[in-house]
């Protein structure tokens, strides 16, 4: 009998439980402590299986999510059955993924419960391609009929899934929602599911205030949230400064109610002001985020207000010339359109920049862009996805980020690795009868990993029209001087990689995309 744990292995998805979010995230102790009371009892006793807890970008529906999480693992009156955080910003593409979420949730649930393991392994011994396959028949083996073999009980099982809107194909989200929200079971099975209030997801069974119990978090008090909004700026000035003659009482209430219930404005002004090293400065800058925003009327312009001054102070300086500028806007572009979470090595290798001169560069973005201490460990990303919609969308032009100039710039640096550092043998095997190594040789660096995966998705991207770039239009020839000669050194990366299978869609995208191009 196949067991769980070596088939489900290449589809469960580790990075997406809460027990591997960082040990800081999560609700600060003190608030959005009715609330998590509520979702605790509701996961105790309320007779309906889904809680759908709805929210714009930056309300804290993922802290809130993760803190639950940590409080239904100490609660003795239900079974956790497992987690899954969706990610669209995390290095783990599997986190956007909505066939990866019932393997990940029922090997989570079998890790807890041998009787379901032993089910579950029944399952797929009769077929162990069943977690590759569409979301609609990977229920019933992975789930339903595992549960069915369970001793009965009144003790529920519980599992959250959070960021829903921050999967990659709607019409598998869409199917998703559809089987939890019709999901039966012999034993009681409860979702908690988070997300925005995005189309795709209010058109669905979800939004079923009959079925499911449905909290939006703009309906809570003002007042309840202004609180815990207060808490949290309090308790991060204390952490973070032993002074406090810097800011007053007048100065956290001003702060706190300029928030309104955006968890995400407080945290951003918190980091851009407790990023200056000395008092007198995060002084000026607390009373520069009060002016910015008031007299605010439209529901992102608070957080919009704040993104703009940061940016913009981040371009601003007498000693930043126009050069210094246009590379850190190239540096900010490739973060934002970045398809997995770089290293600071691997960015500067990809901009063939020198290391000292990216690091330099990031130091004027921490209040908005999180930088790993460790130049070689994975991390570079914006602090929260409504930072991208902003420079996308709605910054003013000096500041505004084309798409266009992030996957241009991302799409030759690939071509360019590619032709650089692909050769006979990469992988340094000694002979072509073994097998690859179990782990990446080290001259397969990130950046060259980058490259391989992802350079066709971000020549797709690019519009004939874009003018962010002069050369555009030259993919065809980098294509053809660059790749076409590497081509089986390549596959043979993909297949260290164990991503072999994903060369023909990538070449696929590169013919299609190239002859829109021409």
């Amino acid at each position: 009998m196949l067991m769980p744990n070596s088939v489900l292995g290449d589809r469960f998805v580790p990075e997406a439980a809460d027990d591997a979010q960082p040990d800081s995230a999560g609700c600060m102790a003190g608030t959005r402590t009715r609330l998590l009371f509520k979702l605790v009892q509701w996961a105790i006793s309320d007779p309906k299986r889904v809680y759908w807890l709805v929210g714009m970008a930056g309300t804290g529906k993922s802290s809130i999510a993760l803190t639950l999480c940590r409080m239904l693992r100490n609660e003795a009156s239900v079974v956790f059955g497992g987690s899954f955080f969706c990610s669209r910003s995390s290095s783990c593409i599997a986190q956007k993924d909505a066939r990866r979420i019932f393997p990940t949730l029922s090997r989570l649930l079998a890790d807890v419960s041998p009787e379901f393991a032993t089910a579950l392994a029944a399952e797929i011994d009769k077929d162990a391609r069943i977690a590759f396959k569409p979301v609609h028949e990977q229920i019933g083996p992975l789930l339903r009929q595992p549960l069915s073999a369970l001793a009965p009980s009144s003790v529920p099982i519980v599992f959250v899934i959070d960021a829903l809107d921050e999967l990659t194909d709607e019409r598998e989200l869409t199917e998703l929602l559809k089987l939890i929200s019709d999901f039966q079971s012999d034993v009681p099975v409860k979702f908690i599911l988070t997300s925005r209030p995005e189309m795709h997801i209010r058109d669905t069974q979800i939004t079923s205030s009959e079925n499911n119990t449905i909290m939006k978090l703009h309906t809570i008090e003002p007042a309840e949230v202004q609180q815990d909004i207060r808490k949290y700026i309090v308790g991060t000035f204390a952490k973070a400064a032993k002074e406090t003659n810097w800011y007053t009482t007048a100065d956290v209430d001003a702060l706190a109610q300029l928030s309104d219930d955006l968890f995400i404005f407080a945290s951003t002004a918190l980091h851009y002001i407790l990023d200056a090293d000395h008092d007198d400065i995060r002084s000026a800058r607390l009373h520069q985020v009060t002016l910015a925003v008031v007299q605010s009327i439209v529901v992102t312009a608070q957080l919009d207000a704040v993104y703009e001054m940061v940016v913009t102070g981040a371009f601003n300086s007498v000693s930043f010339d126009a050069e210094e500028q246009n590379q850190l806007k190239l540096i900010l572009a490739c973060i934002v359109t970045s398809r997995s979470l770089l290293t600071v090595q691997a960015l500067a290798d990809l901009l063939n920049i020198r290391l000292d001169i990216v690091r330099s560069s990031l130091r004027r973005l921490h209040a908005i862009v999180h930088v790993p201490e460790d130049d070689y460990v994975p991390g570079l990303r914006t602090i929260h996805l409504s930072l991208d919609d902003y420079l996308f969308s709605r910054a003013p032009d000096r500041i505004r980020i084309p798409r266009s100039l992030g996957h241009g710039t991302l799409a030759h640096a690939c071509l360019n690795i590619i032709g650089s550092e692909l050769h006979f043998n990469v992988s340094r095997s000694s002979s072509s009868y073994e097998s690859n190594p179990r782990t990446r040789p080290v001259n397969i660096t990130p950046s060259l990993e980058y490259a391989c995966i992802h350079w066709a998705h971000h020549i797709d991207i690019v519009e004939p029209s874009d003018e962010a770039d002069s050369n555009l239009l030259s993919f065809d020839a980098l294509i053809d001087r660059k790749f076409c000669p590497n081509l089986l050194f390549w596959l043979e990366v993909l297949s260290v990689l164990q991503a072999v299978g994903r060369a023909a869609g990538l070449l696929r995208i590169a013919m299609s995309t190239v002859s829109r191009l021409l």
